[in-house]
């Protein structure tokens, strides 16, 4: 009985640990932008934990000068140059079509909700040149619970 309590009490005390350790920049910027992210997603079928994940990672949760002087959340280049959009949800608009072109076409026959092959598929068509790109996006989208935003 000792056991069970020792271990019960061990599970809530590395639960609040976890809790403790997620980055409130992270979770404002989910709160702001899922919506754009499910929106995307039943336009396009981006997963949405992708898109979000992406979204985190590649603009600081926002806060990168590229987010914050181009409302380009993603790194998309025009040529040599980043893209500059109006606003936050051009950017997610053209990240979307920004995968549906020919060669992220692959992604598309995976199922939507597995987040692991897309982030994995991602880095093998080129997206990101950061060999560590998919291990980033899965531990995002497992720590902050993303992939429930693809069943939203």
């Amino acid at each position: 009985m000792n056991k069970f309590i020792i271990s019960c009490i061990g599970l809530l005390l590395s639960t609040a640990a976890m809790a403790q350790s997620l980055n409130p920049v992270y979770e404002q910027y989910i709160a702001t932008y899922r919506d754009m992210a499910i929106e995307q997603q039943r336009k396009y079928q981006v997963p949405a934990a992708i898109t979000m994940a992406q979204g985190i990672l590649e603009s600081a949760a926002g806060q990168s000068e590229l987010a914050q002087k181009a409302n380009n959340h993603f790194g998309v280049k025009c040529t040599s140059d980043f893209r500059v959009y109006a606003d936050v949800a051009d950017s997610y608009e053209d990240h979307s079509l920004f995968l549906k072109r020919p060669r992220y076409q692959s992604l598309f026959a995976l199922p939507i909700g597995d987040y692991e092959n897309w982030a994995l598929g991602l880095k093998q068509c080129g997206y990101a040149t950061d060999p560590n790109y998919p291990e980033k996006l899965i531990r995002l989208i497992e720590q902050y619970d993303l992939q429930a935003l693809t069943f939203d």
